[in-house]
């Protein structure tokens, strides 16, 4: 069994998390998604305070898909501290934990958590405080010809749905990316954790459907040199 359900808990960022199988554990790689929204928000914010705009910047809204433990959501509420976060996921383990984080680390006041499996309907339902700044995701983006290989451990005890991609591991980041212009403001952005081999695949997908007005800004690096990371961002109309 992995050490993280053993020991019941694990650090993210600077959370420390309930943990419970079969519940998706976060890896380290992944609190780089984090930093690479909170990095792109202070930026964001810096631009407009020397526009000297006579209305003060609203607080990011952001959207997470998929949020299992709630690693990623609890950490930008904690780390943007005017933040509203929207989490959902399809398995009610994953909700049940998230809201269980949220109240123990009292954020839960700024967090809106969801049993939602997210379609190409899932609009209405998501913009509970009006259109989104953030969309960000670690989806399962394992191709499904490499489940077979991955570590038994993970295989015997963790939620394979959030692992297994489908055929070319795309298959819900086609459905963030479809559904994300009529969910994002105008500039608004994507960020997703995905397979190295996706960066060249996204973008080509991305040409191919030009009606959704989205551009690949960003592909950033893991800590081991591989592309892991892509900005994607809704051009405005």
């Amino acid at each position: 069994m992995p050490v993280q359900y053993v020991l019941g808990e694990w650090d993210f960022q600077d959370l420390t998390l309930k943990m419970k199988p079969p519940v998706f554990i976060p890896r380290p790689e992944t609190e780089d998604l984090v930093s690479l929204i909170v990095e792109e928000e202070s930026q964001k914010r810096e631009k407009n305070s020397g526009l000297c705009l006579p209305v003060p910047v609203p607080h990011p809204v952001i959207l997470e898909i998929g949020c299992g433990s709630g690693a990623i959501a609890l950490s930008l509420l904690g780390k943007l501290l005017q933040s509203r976060v929207i989490a959902i996921d399809k398995e009610e383990a994953a909700v049940d934990l998230t809201r269980e984080n949220a109240q123990r680390l009292q954020l839960q006041e700024r967090i809106h958590i969801l049993h939602h499996d997210v379609s190409y309907s899932s609009a209405k339902q998501l913009l509970v405080w009006g259109p989104i700044d953030f969309i960000v995701s670690n989806p399962p983006y394992v191709f499904h010809e490499d489940m077979a290989s991955l570590d038994a451990e993970i295989l015997c005890y963790e939620d394979l749905d959030a692992l297994d991609g489908g055929d070319d591991g795309m298959r819900v980041i086609k459905t963030i990316l479809a559904l994300a212009p009529s969910l994002l403001k105008d500039s608004g952005s994507v960020f997703l954790e995905v397979d190295p081999r996706h960066p060249d695949m996204v973008e080509n997908w991305l040409q191919a459907h030009p009606n959704l007005l989205l551009i690949l800004r960003a592909i950033h690096k893991d800590f081991c040199g591989k592309p892991r990371f892509l900005h994607i961002q809704k051009q405005s109309r």
